[in-house]
């Protein structure tokens, strides 16, 4: 069982920040299908840049379960301190720290996965965060910058003695970016190098797999990114795995019909209907990317301007499937 200050965790699957992706509605709807914890979208320490509606967003946890975890992002130790107490005075509970975005909007700012080539900025940064709050500051990182400089166990080494509490790693670096597989060696020589709880990340898409890795890495969790996408019950399916039980069925055409309906209508709520109708988009997308028709059905829903018309050509479709003798495939 992973312990986190006064938080013990039941499970052992996470759901990774995602920007543009892990918004309240999707964060709500994982941990509702199984996942321990749900970071929200990555903020930037510049409470400046907070005054906007994306910002306002995402520092939204409305009727979020908690722990309820808020990641932030900044190269300056102090307004990231500022940044963690501003967080936690809002409700955070758990801070994390975003060490591992390789998207060059980020870096370029010697934010994300760039802070991992200055290993005294690093300490500098987490020692001010730690220092900062009472509440558990928890680490993202990837496995270094580049394949030649996977400084990994260092900055985890670092980390412990900071008095960061949890650290996902990413088994890629910066330089990999999304590219070529993750690699779980090195993952596997900070779970021995350090005694915090490490988590597991990059490439996890199944129970089987996840149950692979943590067997590789002997760490303490996953954390499932792109796999969620369209999937938020492998969740479960992977608690299930980790737990030694029966992996639950595969959601039949009816259920997934379900789920997404419920996520579409909580989008609409969030957003409002016409942001709402275009974010649905992407996730209409993920959830019918390997079914029949899956593309008509995709070139459909584009048309569709209206929450009441996207969610009827979602009921029209997934009626279709359960009707056709493709949809047991599906």
């Amino acid at each position: 069982m992973i312990t986190l200050g006064p938080y013990r965790l039941t499970g052992r699957a996470f759901l990774a920040p995602m920007a543009g992706v892990t918004d309240l509605p999707f964060r709500r709807l994982c941990r509702q299908l199984g996942a321990t914890l749900a970071a929200g979208e990555m903020l930037s320490a510049d409470a400046r840049l907070w005054d906007t509606r994306k910002s306002r967003l995402r520092r939204d946890h409305t009727d979020e379960p908690g722990p309820r975890v808020v990641q932030i992002a900044g190269s300056d130790p102090q307004m990231m301190a500022d940044a963690a107490r501003r967080n936690v005075d809002a409700g955070a509970e758990i801070i994390d720290i975003n060490m591992g975005c390789p998207a060059k909007k980020v870096c370029n700012k010697d934010a994300g996965s760039a802070l991992l080539r200055d290993e005294s900025l690093v300490a500098a940064i987490l020692e001010a965060t730690v220092s900062a709050v009472e509440v558990p500051v928890t680490l993202k990182i990837r496995t270094g910058w580049h394949p030649e400089a996977r400084n990994g166990v260092n900055v985890a080494r670092i980390a412990e003695a900071a008095g960061i509490r949890a650290l996902a790693v990413h088994g890629r670096t910066r330089a990999c970016r999304f590219e070529g597989e993750a690699e779980y060696s090195t993952i596997a020589a900070i779970k021995r190098a350090v005694a915090i709880p490490v988590i597991a990340n990059g490439d996890i898409d199944s129970a089987a797999k996840a149950a692979q890795v943590l067997a590789e890495t002997g760490a303490d969790g996953v954390m499932i990114g792109r796999a969620a996408q369209g999937r938020p019950w492998i969740f479960r399916e992977i608690e299930a795995a980790l737990a030694g039980e029966p992996l639950p069925a595969e959601p039949d055409c009816a259920e997934v019909r379900d789920i997404m309906s419920a996520h579409l209508r909580d989008l609409y709520d969030f957003y409002g209907p016409e942001a709402g109708v275009r974010i649905a988009r992407k996730h209409i997308g993920w959830y019918c990317r390997e079914r029949p028709q899956a593309q008509a059905f995709r070139q459909s829903v584009m048309q569709v301007d209206s929450a009441a018309g996207q969610l009827a050509r979602v009921r029209e479709y997934f009626d279709a499937l359960e009707a056709s003798p493709a949809a047991a495939a599906a």
